[in-house]
């Protein structure tokens, strides 16, 4: 879809080892970007990751483990990396729980991965990007960015917290090469998502299509998941000259959802 006009620029991507993550990477790569993965482990896989798309995509590829509920490791990341011209914000959890019986715990952890790391990797990525006199901070929300469901309290207000820092970041940046936008995607085929669909058809007592249409598509009108790819080539689009003046918005890839 695009072609290698990210060649030369370096691309930060949290929690990218895997699902939306990982999708992003590819098509930054596609696009020519060298790739800094990044997720809480550090096992042989992971650096085999970024050696398998370093080699696919004919780009440099290093895999850097960061625990991005603890700021100072969240820091370390960015200047570990050395350069970050794109920031793509994407690591996330997830806990359902009524609002008295949310642990604490979990409500911390959700808020520190959601949230609160974005705020520490856009701090120590900006330096390098006024530096470099040219920027992308591309964070990824949710459609719970915008809308509300029962039970997600932390995940709700991480994402509502994702769409405020986005807005903020994009001001202080206004006048500067540098953009900030959200991308709220709905729900997304991930390999966590579909490992859920046959435990969800005997719960249901469903076949397939009917669960993914009817259970975990309820509230989503187009009845049809978004892809990783998809978010990855939404994540490009604003990094390119196109969308050089799209800054402190959010764009939804959610089937209609917050249309309703």
């Amino acid at each position: 879809m695009f072609q290698k006009f990210l060649t030369g620029k370096t691309a930060i991507v949290t929690g990218s080892n895997s699902g939306i993550g990982l999708g992003v990477a590819h098509q930054l790569a596609k696009a020519g970007a060298d790739l800094v993965l990044n997720s809480f482990t550090d096992r042989d896989e992971d650096h085999a990751l970024a050696e398998e798309l370093a080699k696919q995509h004919g780009v440099k590829v290093r895999y850097i483990k960061a625990d991005m509920s603890k700021g100072e490791e969240c820091r370390a990341l960015v200047e570990k990396a050395g350069a970050c011209d794109i920031l793509v914000n994407n690591a996330g959890i997830q806990h359902v729980a009524p609002i008295q019986d949310f642990p604490t715990e979990k409500w911390d952890a959700i808020i520190a991965i959601n949230l609160t790391s974005s705020f520490h990797t856009t701090a120590a990525a900006l330096p390098m990007m006024r530096k470099a006199g040219w920027g992308r901070i591309v964070n990824i929300a949710s459609a719970h960015g915008l809308t509300a469901s029962p039970f997600k309290s932390a995940y709700v207000a991480a994402k509502h917290g994702v769409v405020g820092l986005t807005k903020v970041t994009a001001l202080e940046t206004a006048q500067e090469k540098i953009t900030c936008n959200a991308i709220c995607p709905g729900y997304v085929l991930t390999p966590l998502v579909e490992a859920q669909i046959p435990d969800t058809m005997k719960e249901y007592n469903m076949s397939r299509d009917d669960v993914i249409k009817n259970v975990m598509l309820q509230r989503q009108p187009s009845k049809e998941f978004a892809t990783v790819e998809e978010l990855g080539d939404t994540t490009v689009f604003l990094c390119s000259d196109a969308a050089a003046q799209i800054t402190g918005t959010t764009i939804s890839v959610d089937g209609g959802w917050t249309a309703l």
